[in-house]
């Protein structure tokens, strides 16, 4: 890489770091505009628009750095071939550490954001995510399976749906709000929800 696409690339995170400090405000994202983002990253607004286009691709751009940052370090933590109940328990730390680092605002707006579907049906975030996870959750419930964790009447099918189900109740701001005190015991009852009976 030349000097020319390291400063590029630089300049580009500076304005998503920028957009999520934004984000992550008691407004949210009803009140961003493209000035104030251009304002606080020191830039100009025709820097924005060369780089991302529109504020809905920069946007797009913010949350998908956030939740790529998730991803990754579920990658790490799946890497480490703790036993499952470790495993499950370390991916749902990874996961209230992360909302812990946002506004309930910019969980709210990017819930909304990801949940919104396209033509297909498909949410415009979740589908570029959703193989991925799967396979990663298929992975994890073997691993569970072979430790005698996880119940062999439960098909993978069922898992994943139960799963999905659970992450979908929860992008409900009203759920949302209610559940993060409690992050321990929901891993406890999944837990033992899955575990096969003694």
């Amino acid at each position: 890489m030349n000097g020319f696409e390291k400063r590029t690339l630089e300049k580009k995170q500076q304005i998503i770091d920028t957009t999520f400090t934004l984000l992550n405000r008691e407004q949210g994202l009803k009140t961003l505009k493209i000035e104030d983002i251009a304002q606080a990253a020191n830039v100009g607004k025709t820097t924005i628009f060369k780089y991302f286009g529109n504020k809905e691709t920069l946007i797009h751009e913010t949350f998908t750095m956030f939740i790529d940052h998730i991803r990754q370090e579920a990658h790490v933590i799946m890497d480490k071939n703790l036993p499952f109940e470790e495993t499950l328990i370390a991916l749902s730390q990874n996961k209230m550490h992360a909302i812990n680092l946002i506004s309930k605002q910019f969980y709210l707006d990017m819930m909304a954001y990801m949940t919104e579907k396209n033509e297909r049906g498909l949410s415009l975030l979740m589908e570029k995510y959703s193989k991925e996870s799967i396979d990663m959750l298929l992975d994890l419930f073997h691993r569970g399976r072979k430790e005698g964790k996880v119940d062999l009447k439960y098909s993978d099918e069922f898992l994943i749906l139960y799963f999905q189900s659970l992450v979908e109740g929860m992008s409900h701001s009203t759920i949302y709000e209610k559940l993060l005190p409690y992050t321990q015991e929901w891993t406890e009852i999944l837990l033992k929800g899955m575990a096969p009976n003694q």
